[in-house]
């Protein structure tokens, strides 16, 4: 596992042992960042259910303005952090502990990117993306990032967020949410 490209390119990242994380390939990662190219640079980048933190840096090594790491392992933790010493990249993240979906309920911010990438068999993607609109944490023409089995259909969310394209990588899909801006809401 490796940074594909910006100020880390090719730095390795550390893995955790056991099969309770499954860590999102080289093949998912540089397809969804391929869509996302032009949308990362100044950003506020949320990475929920982190694992590794791959995603998240990813993200600030491409110029995210920051990023949020969640995820409720102490191991996972301790390998976000260490992952991000390794990557030089700690002046720009904050990692927080605790379950992913509680988090969202206790976030006084708001972000321009989210990257959802949980425990596919616990049906938490679905939880996470409800939470997401409720509690209105994306920015005006924010992005939602969400990764799940490619057989696996994402329900409609409720305005002014909405459904955009949808990639497959083999059994992998990468959905993207938008967040509609302040003009197209007072428009509808």
């Amino acid at each position: 596992m490796r940074v594909i490209t910006g100020s880390a390119r090719g730095r390795r990242l550390k893995e955790l042992e056991g099969m309770d994380t499954r860590p999102t390939t080289d093949r998912v990662k540089e397809g969804m960042f391929s869509a996302l190219q032009f949308e990362i640079e100044g950003r506020r980048v949320l990475d929920l259910f982190a694992g590794t933190g791959q995603l998240g840096i990813e993200a600030l090594s491409r110029g995210a303005a920051s990023c949020v790491f969640a995820d409720r392992r102490a191991d996972a933790v301790k390998l976000i952090r260490e992952n991000l010493k390794v990557t030089d990249l700690t002046d720009r993240a904050r990692v927080v502990t605790g379950d992913s979906l509680e988090i969202l309920s206790s976030l006084k911010e708001k972000f321009d990117l989210i990257l959802l990438d949980p425990p596919y068999e616990a049906g938490l993607l679905e939880e996470a993306l409800e939470r997401i609109v409720r509690f209105d944490i994306l920015t005006p023409h924010g992005i939602i990032a969400a990764e799940a089995p490619a057989e696996k259909i994402l329900p409609e969310p409720a305005a002014p967020y909405r459904m955009g394209r949808t990639y497959r990588y083999g059994k992998i899909a990468v959905t993207l949410f938008r967040r509609a801006g302040e003009s197209e809401e007072s428009a509808t």
